[in-house]
This record gives C-alpha cells, structure tokens and sequence, in this order.
C-alpha cells in the first residue's frame, strides 16, 4: 500500500490542483505493476510502479527510444530512482481480448497480420551495437530454466547422468542452429497480450527486454502463444507471410521459405522450454500461480516439433521420458 500511496503523491506532485482518480490496470509476470490516471476531464495516464531495488526502468526508456518507428507509448514523466513513469495510455483492448471476444477467421488474420506489419517495421532499421546481444550464455541461461524448474521443481524429477547427456546433446545441436540466424532488434515477448488495438496501428507494450537477435524470434512468440492457440495451417500461413513482407522490406531471412519454417521451428524449441521453466518459477519461487496452466501447452509444441526433426530427437526422447507419450497431433510433417 505504501508505493500506491508514493505513487499517488509522486502524480499529484506533477500535477498540482488537479483532481485525479487511480485504479489498477495491470500487473506483470515481474515486479512491475500499472495503474491508470483517470484526470477530470476524462484524459487518462498509465502509471509503471517498478520497485527501484528490483526494477530498472532505464533499459525501457532506452528501447522506447529504439522502437520510436512502431506505436510504443509516449513516456510523458520518469523517475528511476523512485521507479515511477507515466506513459501514454493506450487503451484498454488488447488483441487478446479482441481474439477471445471474436476469434472468427477473419478477425484472425487481420489482426495477425496487422502484428506482422508492425514487427517487420520494427525490425528492418534493425542496426548491432544498439540494443543488448542476443548470446549464447543468455540463450543458455534461458534454457537452463527448465531443468532447474520444470523438470526439477514442478515435475520432482531432476535429471539423471543419462538425461543430462540427452539435454547436452539436444541443446549443443539447437544453439549451433539459433546463433545461425540473422539477427535483428528483438521485442522478446512479441504476444497478443502486448499488443493493443489502437487507431491506425497496434501499440506495442512491455518491451523493456529487448535485445539484437535472431530474426525469427518475434515471429514464433506471436504465433505460439502462451494464452491461444492457432492452428497449423493458419500459423505456417502466417510465416509465409512474414517472410515475404521481410524480404520486400530487405530483412535478412533465408531465400527459401522452407529454410526460414525450420528456423522458426526451432527458435520456437528454445522459447518453448525457457517460457515452461520461467512459468513453472512463477508458481515455486514468486508464489504466482496463474501461469501454471499454460505450461502444457508449450510441453505440446514441444513434442510436436522436436519429434519432427531426427536433430532434435534428444530433446523428444527426454520429453517423453518426464511426462509421457500421449499423442500430439502435428497435421504436418517436414
């Protein structure tokens, strides 16, 4: 209660006389909380509370700069030391919210490909030096996540020798093929429920961790989502149609779209694992349950791509032996 209060005395300080009303708009898998600023005239502020000893709102302020080309919200006051910021408000539809309330076809893929058009804006004055290096140790770092987490902490089943080797062996092969790709600025969480459906163009949120790497990244965290699901068809469909709006734009994706597929594939392998670990770390360190659900469906795509590819065969054979052998119907195979 004491930072809302901060909070509220950190606007009223900016705003001196006017009468402001605050309520909660939304929380993040982090520390990071947002209220909304509802002014007298109607005028409305998003407020970040980020704990300063938790949080560092500077790397935000820096990648809003980066993003300046795409509908990143306007940072209309910034403190780093108390952690507060007021932004541009946005809305309140996210394209979640639209999907969840009309998940026709056509609503599908207009707003998929109105997220496309904007990743490839983003992406094509993509320059190195800018942002944050994409690495191996923090890809490593990333897939580390699940077996401390996952197969340690939820599953109750640590590694064994023999399982360890299949982990090494699996993740020596995916990192060789991730660092492979060209690189591009990366949002990081390129999902439906950070982008809002504003006028003219999406806007874009939560894009603080945003760093230089590989280019097929943003792509799989939008068509495979932790909070919905589309189908096969649809998602390779959509691939396409990145890629050839990435190629027009000259972002460096492969000349052969069945090349690029596999890309996404398996950059979709390292996301699909990091996010199970991170969700599963939510719920036994954080206490944040309302993740948890969600993490069988990354265990799905999983299986459903690693049992694709003989290179990843590994990582299949491990799946299979922490949570089973139910069928997982791919429609496609490559």
């Amino acid at each position: 209660m004491q930072r809302l209060e901060d909070l509220k005395a950190w606007l009223a300080k900016r705003h001196p006389g006017e009468e402001i009303t605050v309520e909660f708009a939304a929380a993040d898998a982090d520390f990071r909380r947002y209220f909304r600023a509802v002014f007298a005239d109607g005028s409305t502020r998003i407020v970040m509370d980020a704990p300063p000893e938790k949080m560092d709102t500077r790397p935000y302020v820096h990648a809003r700069e980066v993003f300046s080309m795409i509908n990143v919200p306007v940072i209309h006051g910034h403190d780093a030391e108390l952690g507060f910021m007021e932004l541009e408000d946005l809305g309140k539809v996210t394209f979640l919210a639209a999907l969840q309330h009309d998940d026709s076809e056509p609503t599908r893929r207009a707003l998929m490909l109105e997220a496309i058009d904007t990743l490839v804006e983003m992406q094509k004055g993509s320059q190195p030096g800018v942002l944050p290096e994409y690495d191996e140790a923090l890809l490593k770092r990333e897939l580390q996540l699940f077996p401390d987490w996952f197969a340690a902490k939820e599953l109750k089943k640590p590694f064994t020798y023999a399982q360890r080797q299949l982990w090494d062996k699996g993740c020596a092969v995916l990192l060789e093929s991730v660092l492979a790709q060209s690189r591009v600025y990366v949002h990081r969480d390129f999902i439906v429920r950070n982008l809002m459906l504003t006028p003219g163009r999406p806007g874009v949120l939560d894009f603080q961790d945003a760093v230089y790497g590989p280019v097929s990244y943003d792509l799989v965290s939008l068509l495979r989502d932790a909070f919905i699901g589309f189908d096969e068809e649809f998602v390779i469909d959509m691939v396409v149609r990145y890629w050839e709006k990435a190629r027009a734009a000259g972002i460096p994706v492969p000349a052969s779209i069945d090349d690029f597929y596999r890309d996404v594939e398996w950059m979709g392998v390292q996301r699909h694992l990091k996010v199970a670990g991170i969700f599963c770390r939510l719920w036994h360190r954080d206490g944040k349950d309302k993740y948890l659900p969600e993490v069988p469906r990354f265990i799905a795509y999983l299986k459903q791509t690693t049992r694709r590819y003989g290179e990843l065969a590994p990582f299949y054979e491990l799946l299979l032996q922490l949570v089973g052998d139910d069928e997982v119907q791919t429609g496609f195979t490559f």
